[in-house]
């Protein structure tokens, strides 16, 4: 074994955490999150203006291999993999640490390959599962078979860049695997701007956009992984005791990490049997209520799974509650003001986004709809990104099966009493709702095991946290005016009433939070 590895090592591990807080890399997180959400927005204008509700075809063949990117890749794998790396990190040698890397990259390689060519050799049959209803519509149908045949291959590329992302989180590197998703924004935007002429049906535009995307941003990663002396041969050993390790923990995580996005592709799928165009609307509704989700929460889950697999390995029992509650405080105090927003605004944050080319008044209303059903459950798809990692760094997946199996069965069961009264509105609905039961039952676990426990000051948190929040939708209402007007009003004048709430409304939240004596040394915590 090599005598030079565990000081390298533990170099490696200094730099990583030198400086750091978890305030600091989760606003770095943040930061980056907030560029590709923002390119992801201007991406679905683009799309919304080019071809309206009428793009059916292309979100099913795209949300398909999306749906298995984060079950497998960003969802069951890395809350296997960082554990275990983050625990061979901190108790063995580098060279230990690379053939984890280099053995478990071998299994997952090849894993992506067999479900890809499954995948490509079925494409004609998995409409028939994701989106039954588009057998009315044998066109719609076929479409998209041809176009998941062009975009199944991005799940091989996005889950090893989720692999990659992995051991770069682990080391304490934040800005390089949030900073990837701006490069699938950019490539989508390109073949809307640029290759939608060179097809028949532009749709297939978008479709190789996709496939583009996944091997840009694999590609992009590498280099950054090689600068830590981590980018390894592939080893094809599925009996290492680490592999095995990670695919034990896999198995239940498949249910218990990716609870909201099965519960998102069952509305798909009984979307798929209501009015056209419900698809589209869920989607758009969706994807601006992701954008908080994504900069905030899932930012700070992020930082805190390798910070709590590292106090988990180092047996830092009170570190690790203290961690658990910093982030829980963080999410109550982004969650709240954002879904707020997101309620209150519904209309002209629609009406200002999607209001363009191919989109009617019609379809903002019926988005405007499912974006409020959405954004009532913010709060509790935002609580469960930060307190799923609390199982996940301990490596108890089994957990948050159980509590993600009750989960899937709340919601369909809501589905199924909500969407014959409520249409599309009740498949959003009954998905916030059933993430507070999700996100209560992983809280309670955590609470009985012993976990996690309350930190002193929470009675004075919470109350200046609902000051500044009733504040802001005061300020919110009243400078909102008559929804009517924002359908009558120009782009020009819908986009800047609209900064200029977004502006008063950050400004008003954050300066009563001061005022009530909440400074930012409060929110700091270590990281590593």
């Amino acid at each position: 074994m090599d005598k030079e590895a565990p000081q390298q090592q533990s170099e490696n591990v200094e730099a990583a955490s030198k400086g750091g807080s978890l305030l600091r890399s989760s606003s770095i997180v943040s930061v980056m999150t907030l560029l590709s959400r923002v390119l992801g927005l201007v991406r679905d204008v683009m799309v919304a203006q080019y071809f309206g509700a009428r793009a059916d075809a292309f979100f099913v063949a795209f949300k398909i291999p999306n749906f298995f990117r984060r079950l497998f890749a960003e969802g069951a794998f890395s809350v296997a993999f960082v554990p275990v790396l983050s625990e061979y990190k901190t108790q063995r040698s580098l060279v230990e640490v690379k053939l984890l890397i280099a053995r478990v990259s071998g299994v997952l390689g090849l894993a992506l390959l067999a479900i890809t060519a499954l995948a490509l050799l079925g494409a004609d049959y998995l409409p028939w599962v994701f989106a039954p209803g588009f057998r009315d519509d044998p066109q719609k149908f076929a479409l998209t078979a041809e176009l998941l045949r062009i975009t199944f291959p991005y799940l091989a590329f996005i889950s090893l860049t989720a692999f990659a992302s992995s051991v770069l989180n682990a080391y304490g590197r934040f800005a390089v695997p949030a900073f990837t998703p701006v490069l699938l924004n950019l490539c989508l935007i390109f073949s809307v701007v640029v290759m939608t002429d060179w097809f028949v049906e532009p749709l297939f535009a978008l479709a190789w956009g996709v496939f583009m995307a996944g091997a840009v941003q694999l590609l992009f990663q590498l280099p950054f992984v090689a600068r830590l002396g981590l980018l390894v041969r592939p080893q094809y050993q599925p009996k290492d005791e680490g592999v095995r390790r990670i695919g034990k923990l896999m198995i239940p995580a498949l249910f218990g990490v990716s609870v909201s996005q099965i519960n998102l592709l069952l509305d798909t799928l009984l979307a798929s049997f209501l009015e056209s165009g419900s698809v589209s609307w869920l989607y758009y509704s969706d994807r601006l209520n992701n954008l908080p989700l994504g900069i905030f929460a899932i930012a700070i889950g992020v930082v805190i799974l390798p910070a709590l697999s590292n106090k988990h390995a180092a047996q830092q029992g009170e570190g690790f509650a203290r961690t658990l509650d910093w982030a829980i405080r963080m999410v109550f105090l982004l969650a709240l003001p954002a879904a707020l927003a997101l309620v209150t605004l519904a209309t002209p944050l629609m009406a200002t986004i999607f209001y363009h080319g191919e989109i009617t008044a019609y379809d903002v209303g019926k988005m405007t709809l499912s974006l409020q059903a959405y954004g009532s459950g913010l709060l509790a798809f935002m609580m469960i990104k930060v307190l799923a990692p609390g199982y996940y760094a301990r490596q108890d997946t089994r957990t948050p099966v159980k509590i993600g199996i009750q989960a899937m069965v709340v919601n369909m069961l809501l589905n199924l009493a909500l969407v014959f009264p409520l249409q599309h509105v009740g498949l959003a609905l009954a998905t916030s709702l059933s993430a507070y039961f999700n996100a209560f039952m992983l809280y309670r676990g955590l609470r009985q095991q012993g976990v996690y426990t309350a930190q002193p000051g929470w009675l004075s948190f919470a109350l200046k946290a609902l000051v500044a929040n009733a504040a802001l939708f005061t300020l919110m209402f009243w400078l909102m005016g008559d929804v009517q007007q924002w359908l009558e009003w120009s782009t020009l004048q819908r986009s800047s009433w609209m900064a200029l709430i977004v502006a008063a409304g950050v400004l008003v939240y954050f300066v009563i939070l001061i005022a009530a004596g909440l400074r930012p040394r409060h929110l700091k915590g270590q990281l590593f």
